[in-house]
């Protein structure tokens, strides 16, 4: 039997976090590629230090995607997370681009072939997983759920011009206290922020509990509540002047905040044809309509796929004792209401849009869908369906 009692922290990181401004920049550009062509293919990586820029990585595109344009949108996506600095400026840092056409090898094996009855296969082997629990309204852990909101509520003063004291770069972390298996109030909160020179550490301190007060429900902060604002003491030099970033290195944070399993892919800079992007969002589509539908308080999803090939190998599903069905059966359910092929995936949720810049920071689930198809894997359409294959 699990425990009922326990503590149990998340993190996030902002949008101006190094590994996350790389997350954007290659997001744009699967963006860029995906509005000019729904079937491109993209796998872009994204470093980033003092003053530079640098991108790697496979394409297959139209040409009208030009090297420019893929500059122009990188050095958007910086300036609009807001990087004026010396250190780190969207219109001065140096730009590399090492983009390359896609192998032809991996071409060969994710094709669809009409002439060989061959469908669309996927782009790479791996394991993803999916999961819903009933600890928000959003069907996620509470502890990476408020993780990120504190830090977006602190973006959004910042771009508003409320907080000017403050600077794009910021972590957080949120240690819960867990009752009978649910969260019930708040052991600490620990919050990094960048900050200019002026600030003190009283007036950063007073922002951030101010956020912190906001976001979490009532009654979840009490006396005994612990704080830890800029333990350091000081945090001006921030973002990549202060610590070097890459595209998929926060993985956790994107996902679960190690509440459930992940597979080990991550997901920027790559289109919709890999799985460890659309199948981990399929998963957690599915996960999220199976509580939605009632028939658990909790569901892990694991599917398996081999490159080039259509459908997965497996699907597991754990209710962690919460089920109002048996595992095996509700299985055999999931294979029957949605298609997990590559194909089928990205025409059931949408995702051969430009739809995942927004998704670089600030989780990619637990997110309001959005009416441009923007978030699709969060909507629980599917929950009436599952019911009827279950029963």
């Amino acid at each position: 039997m699990s425990r009922g009692n326990y503590l149990f922290t998340s993190e996030s990181v902002s949008e101006g976090h190094p590994d996350k401004v790389c997350d954007r920049i290659s997001d744009a550009v699967v963006d860029l590629y995906l509005a000019a062509d729904p079937f491109a293919r993209v796998a872009c990586e994204t470093l980033v230090t003092t003053n530079h820029i640098v991108l790697a990585g496979e394409v297959r595109g139209p040409e009208s995607v030009t090297r420019d344009a893929i500059e122009a949108v990188a050095r958007r996506a910086v300036r609009e997370i807001g990087y004026e600095q010396k250190g780190f400026h969207w219109e001065l840092a140096q730009f590399d681009n090492y983009l390359h056409e896609q192998s032809a090898d991996i071409a060969m094996g994710v094709d669809a072939d009409a002439e060989k009855d061959k469908d669309e296969g996927a782009g790479d082997q791996g394991i993803m997983f999916g999961y819903a629990c009933r600890e928000t309204d959003a069907l996620m852990p509470a502890p990476i759920f408020y993780a990120h909101r504190i830090l977006h509520e602190m973006a959004k003063a910042r771009h508003a011009g409320r907080t000017p004291e403050l600077g794009p770069d910021a972590k957080s972390q949120v240690t819960l206290v867990y009752e009978n298996g649910m969260p019930v109030r708040t052991d600490s909160v620990v919050v990094s922020t960048q900050h200019d020179e002026q600030a003190t550490s009283a007036q950063v301190e007073e922002i951030v509990r101010g956020i912190v007060d906001e976001v979490l429900p009532t009654g979840w902060v009490d006396a005994k509540t612990k704080f830890y604002v800029n333990p350091t003491g000081r945090f001006v030099i921030g973002g990549p002047d202060g610590d070097a970033g890459l595209t998929g290195r926060k993985i956790i944070v994107d996902t679960y905040g190690g509440a459930a399993p992940h597979g080990g892919g991550a997901f920027s800079g790559k289109d919709p044809t890999k799985v460890d992007r659309s199948a981990a969002y399929a998963s957690r589509y599915l996960a999220k309509n199976v509580v939605a539908a009632g028939l658990a308080d909790k569901c892990t999803l694991q599917v398996s796929y081999a490159i080039g090939v259509s459908q997965p190998l497996s699907i597991y599903a754990d209710l962690h004792g919460t089920g109002k069905v048996s595992e095996d059966k509700l299985e055999d359910a999931l294979r029957q209401v949605m298609d997990l092929s590559p194909r089928g995936i990205r025409e059931h949720l949408g995702l051969s849009r430009p739809i995942y810049e927004r998704t670089a920071a600030y989780g990619h689930f637990g997110r309001t869908p959005e009416n441009d198809g923007g978030f699709s894997w969060e909507r629980v359409d599917l929950a009436d369906a599952i019911r009827g294959a279950v029963s």
